[in-house]
């Protein structure tokens, strides 16, 4: 019988970048004996109101379910900057999740946050703190990133106590930098240990 707890990282990522740091994270999570990562994603919506995905994305995780918020003891959540926000398609997956704030099933887990952004100044810490409300409103306890982890002060690129981020450059092309794999794998661990901690 499997007494792992699992930990969902569910990110949304268009260019890939929020993608790797999602890969990074689920890396730090499973470092964590007992704990197991699952990676799920979200589809894209569109302004034109007859184009729809497919059930199923044609590379990477599936698409999350809610099913898979009720079976998580923490979540990982992740996503490009949209003008200082969360992108449409994470936000429209949590204005859909009425059915978890009513039954509680995530009030008391640990959820933590990350994004990407095309600049260095685009917006990244109003993104994660834009993804900490619905999570404090589903009852969930924020987990950050102390200044233990001494990347925080060495990172030209990206990196917030509030959680990590990347500056991928406009056109996506900047590789995840060592502080921000450091940090990500960091942030997926601490969380892990949270989750076990708080599922004990």
């Amino acid at each position: 019988m499997n007494s792992d707890i699992n930990v969902l990282v569910l990110y949304y990522s268009r260019h890939g970048a929020t993608r790797q740091l999602a890969e990074l994270i689920a890396e730090g999570v499973e470092s964590v004996p007992g704990v197991t990562a699952r990676l799920r994603t979200v589809p894209a919506i569109s302004a034109v109101s007859e184009a729809t995905e497919s059930d199923i994305p044609a590379s990477g995780p599936p698409y999350v379910e809610n099913k898979d918020l009720q079976e998580c003891a923490g979540l990982a959540l992740g996503s490009p900057t949209r003008f200082g926000n969360m992108a449409s398609a994470m936000k429209y997956f949590l204005d859909n999740t009425t059915s978890e704030w009513l039954s509680g099933s995530l009030v008391g887990k640990p959820a933590c946050v990350f994004t990407s952004t095309g600049s260095m100044h685009g917006g990244q810490e109003s993104t994660l703190l834009s993804m900490m409300i619905p999570l404090m409103h589903h009852g969930m306890v924020i987990v950050g990133l102390p200044y233990s982890h001494p990347e925080l002060m060495n990172t030209q690129t990206g990196g917030t106590p509030y959680g990590v981020t990347h500056f991928a450059k406009a056109d996506g092309s900047a590789p995840i930098s060592a502080d921000e794999k450091k940090l990500a794998i960091a942030q997926g661990k601490r969380l892990a240990e949270m989750a076990r901690k708080l599922s004990a």
